[in-house]
């Protein structure tokens, strides 16, 4: 897993959720791709980011709180000898 694999996940799941898609961009510190809509609208949504930010913080305390950890077994391969 990356950086960009979490922020992925993040986005992924608040997407889900039902936030607006402008919200989870500027959470995620994303910057407009249009040119002109970046030149004009500088609107931060800290309103909006702070529940969406305290649901996911409680998302993944309850994630950590009862994670259930499947362990893995390395798969061996012949051809490579491992």
């Amino acid at each position: 897993m990356t950086g960009h694999g979490f922020r992925a996940v993040a986005s992924t799941i608040l997407n889900e959720a039902g936030f607006r898609p402008d919200v989870i961009e500027r959470q995620l510190a994303h910057s407009e791709r249009n040119a002109v809509r970046a030149a004009y609208h500088r609107a931060e949504y800290l309103r909006s980011g702070g529940p969406m930010m305290q649901q996911w913080a409680d998302m993944l305390d309850a994630l950590a709180s009862g994670a259930q950890v499947i362990p893995l077994q390395r798969r061996t391969d012949p051809k490579a000898g491992v």
